[in-house]
């Protein structure tokens, strides 16, 4: 499956960002205070793990926050990950990110 091809659903009831991969259901749970978009946790369904599921729907939740103008709070430790390999994407980590990251 090619997920850069699946659309990303706001499921706003539960909090999540989710990624309809046919297998299932690859999530991030997210909160939205304002305008800073606080990524929370990531989940995907077992049989998708290491087939790039977790970095198809990381890029599309950044994507959409860049999208509405939202800046981001890196909390979950895989949208971390990803963020760390992908610079290109700082400009979209809020201001107050550090505080809710842990301290190395």
């Amino acid at each position: 499956m090619k997920y850069e091809e699946q659309q990303l659903k706001i499921n706003a009831e539960n909090h999540r960002l989710e990624l309809d991969t046919g297998e299932g259901i690859a999530f991030i749970e997210y909160k939205l205070l304002n305008d800073i978009l606080f990524l929370i946790h990531t989940e995907v369904p077992a049989a998708l793990k290491g087939k790039g599921a977790g970095t198809a729907i990381v890029l599309k939740a950044l994507q959409y926050a860049k999208n509405n103008n939202y800046k981001i709070v890196p909390i979950c430790p895989f949208v971390q990950s990803y963020l760390k390999r992908h610079k290109e994407w700082n400009e979209i980590v809020a201001p107050i990110a550090e505080r809710f990251l842990p301290k190395h």
